[in-house]
């Protein structure tokens, strides 16, 4: 990953989130990040997957660090982003559960609800997530043991 990636986070959403999306950008920008933005761009109705696999390609391939996907309850693009190969994504409604996840989890992708958080909470939330930095130790264990099972189940298809 180049030094540009490492303060590069990619932001994604579904229709239900532009207006969301739209002030973790500028909140994002505004704390020296710089922003990749792979849509959605309208509320005109579309498939949260689009979104979360365009996002998780750009962690995938180094041209992100982190991403934040947002839906209307954030479920649906954490369940599509944990289907790519090295994203740890998490759905989180709570700046302790954003924070945890990165320091116990070495979670990449942060996902929320545009429709179960407000605007304020959401940026705390950014916040506690990009501050945190991973513990490794004991938790590295356990997230060598995901990867050992992503691993398995790549390896059985």
């Amino acid at each position: 990953m180049n030094a540009t990636a490492n303060k590069t986070i990619v932001v994604g959403c579904d229709h239900a989130a532009c207006d969301l999306k739209a002030k973790v950008i500028t909140h994002l920008e505004e704390k020296g990040y710089l922003v990749t933005d792979v849509g959605t761009y309208t509320s005109d109705s579309c498939n949260y997957p689009d979104y979360a696999h365009a996002a998780c390609v750009k962690i995938q391939q180094g041209e992100a660090a982190l991403g934040i996907l947002i839906c209307g309850t954030g479920i649906g693009m954490s369940i599509a982003a944990n289907k790519h190969r090295g994203i740890r994504a998490a759905v989180c409604a709570d700046t302790f559960s954003a924070r945890m996840t990165r320091m116990h989890n070495d979670a990449n992708v942060l996902c929320f609800g545009a429709r179960v958080v407000g605007e304020g909470l959401a940026l705390d939330m950014v916040d506690a997530y990009l501050d945190a930095a991973y513990m490794g130790g004991k938790h590295q264990t356990r997230v060598d043991m995901i990867t050992a099972i992503e691993d398995a189940e790549a390896n059985r298809g």
